[in-house]
C-alpha cells in the first residue's frame, strides 16, 4: 500500500479498513482491493494512482460520527459505499476498524503476504528470463511480481475458451498448455516462460482460439486494468509489445498471403488495428478506402509508414486514432501512390501511434 499523504485540519478521522466488493467499468481498481486509513493517513492499493473521487468517499466515510456497522436479527452488517464520480461505478464497504490492528491481525496479514510472494519467488527466475522483463531492475521486478495473481490448473482443464473476452495476460510458470482449434485438434503447445492471452489485451478483441492445460499447469495473471497501469508505469515495456504487434501482423500476412491491389473486405472479419498492421509489415505503398456506417474515409502508407489520414473532419494522428475504434464497415486496398503523395511526411512512427490509439480506444470504453 502507499499513502496519499496527511490532513490534519482539526477534523478527527476513524482508523479503517474498505474493501472493494463490486466495480463496474472502474478505470483504477479491482474487487478485493483495499483501502486503509490510519492515523490520517490513507493507503491506496499498491502500485495504483489515487483516485481523488474516491479519497472523497471513503475520507467521508471514515468522518462521520455514526458507526460502520449495524446489528440486524442476521448479525452484524457492515456498512456499504459507493463511488460513482467518473465513467465507471465501484461499491466497497467497511471491513473493519484499524485501531483494529491489533498485532494477531498484522501479523496475520503479513505472513498472507509473505506467503504470497514466496510463491512468487519460487518462479521469480522464470520471470527474470522472460524477455518482456529484462528491461526492468530487481527491485521493479519484484515490485511488478507483486500485482501478479496466481492460478492453477489440473491437466485437460480449459483454461480459455474461443470468444471469452480477453481480460488477462497470462504467463506460464509451470507445466504446459495446448492451443486448441475449432476442430478440436491441436494447433500448437505453449511451455514454461510463454505467453498467452497479450493480443485481446492489447486489440480489445475477444480469444481467438482455446487454450486447454496439458498437464498439471501454474499460471500467473495480469488483469486488464493492471496491464495497463504496468505500461503506464513501466514505459520501457511498451517496446516489447511492440515488436510483439509487429511479429503478429507478419504472422497475419504469412496466413493471408501478400496483399494485393483491389483486395477488399469487411472490418468485422479483419479489424482496422490488423489490416493496418498487415499493410505495415509488408512494406506496402498505397491507399485504403473505408465505407463506414458515418462515412467514408481514406488511409495512404508510402513502404509500410502512415503518410495520410481523412476521416470526415478529422486527419493526420486523430483521423488514424478514430478509425482504430472501427469495427463495422467495408474496405479496398489500392496499391500506389500519386507523385506528390509520395513526398508526403511520414506521421509518426506506426507501432507507437498503434498503442497510442488503442490506449485512447479503451479509455473510451471504460
Amino acid at each position: 500500500m502507499q499513502e496519499t499523504g496527511r490532513r490534519r485540519n482539526g477534523m478527527e478521522y476513524r482508523n479503517a479498513i474498505f474493501i472493494v466488493t463490486e466495480e463496474r467499468s472502474c478505470p483504477i481498481y479491482n474487487v478485493g482491493e483495499e483501502f486503509k486509513v490510519e492515523n490520517d493517513a490513507l493507503a491506496v492499493p499498491e502500485g495504483k494512482t489515487a483516485c481523488l473521487m474516491m479519497v472523497r468517499e471513503l475520507m467521508k466515510a471514515v468522518a462521520e460520527k455514526k458507526s460502520l456497522e449495524r446489528f440486524s436479527p442476521y448479525g452484524v452488517q457492515r456498512v456499504k459505499f459507493e463511488c460513482g464520480g467518473c465513467t465507471g461505478l465501484i461499491r466497497f464497504e467497511f471491513k473493519k476498524e484499524k485501531g483494529f490492528a491489533t498485532l494477531q491481525m498484522k501479523l496475520l496479514a503479513a505472513a498472507e503476504q509473505r506467503a504470497r510472494m514466496r510463491h512468487l519467488d519460487k518462479f521469480y527466475d522464470v520471470l527474470r528470463r522472460l524477455d518482456i522483463f529484462e528491461p526492468l531492475d530487481e527491485d521493479s521486478l519484484r515490485d511488478l511480481s507483486g500485482q501478479l495473481q496466481l492460478r492453477h490448473y489440473d491437466a485437460n482443464k480449459v483454461v480459455l475458451k474461443k470468444g471469452d473476452p480477453g481480460v488477462s495476460l497470462y504467463i506460464i510458470l509451470e507445466g504446459r498448455v495446448a492451443v486448441i482449434g475449432d476442430d478440436g485438434q491441436t494447433l500448437s503447445e505453449m511451455t514454461v516462460g510463454d505467453i498467452f492471452g497479450e493480443m485481446s489485451l492489447l486489440s480489445g478483441e475477444p480469444v481467438t482460439t482455446s487454450i486447454h492445460s496439458r498437464e498439471k499447469t501454474s499460471l500467473a495473471t495480469l488483469s486488464s486494468k493492471d496491464f495497463k497501469h504496468i505500461l503506464n508505469r513501466y514505459p520501457v515495456l511498451q517496446v516489447f509489445f511492440y515488436r510483439m504487434l509487429v511479429e503478429r501482423s507478419q504472422a497475419n500476412a504469412m496466413r493471408a498471403g501478400a496483399i494485393s491491389s483491389g483486395m477488399t473486405g469487411r472490418l468485422s472479419d479483419i479489424n482496422a488495428v490488423e489490416l493496418f498492421q498487415l499493410i505495415n509489415s509488408s512494406q506496402k505503398t498505397g491507399k485504403v478506402q473505408l465505407a463506414l456506417d458515418d462515412g467514408s474515409a481514406v488511409v495512404a502508407f508510402n513502404e509500410g509508414e502512415l503518410v495520410k489520414t481523412r476521416y470526415k473532419e478529422l486527419s493526420g494522428k486523430e483521423a488514424f486514432f478514430a478509425l482504430l475504434a472501427k469495427s463495422e464497415g467495408n474496405f479496398t486496398y489500392t496499391s500506389g501512390l500519386a507523385p506528390e503523395e509520395k513526398e508526403l511526411p511520414v506521421i509518426g512512427g506506426f507501432m507507437g501511434l498503434v498503442m497510442e490509439g488503442m490506449r485512447r480506444v479503451d479509455e473510451q470504453e471504460s
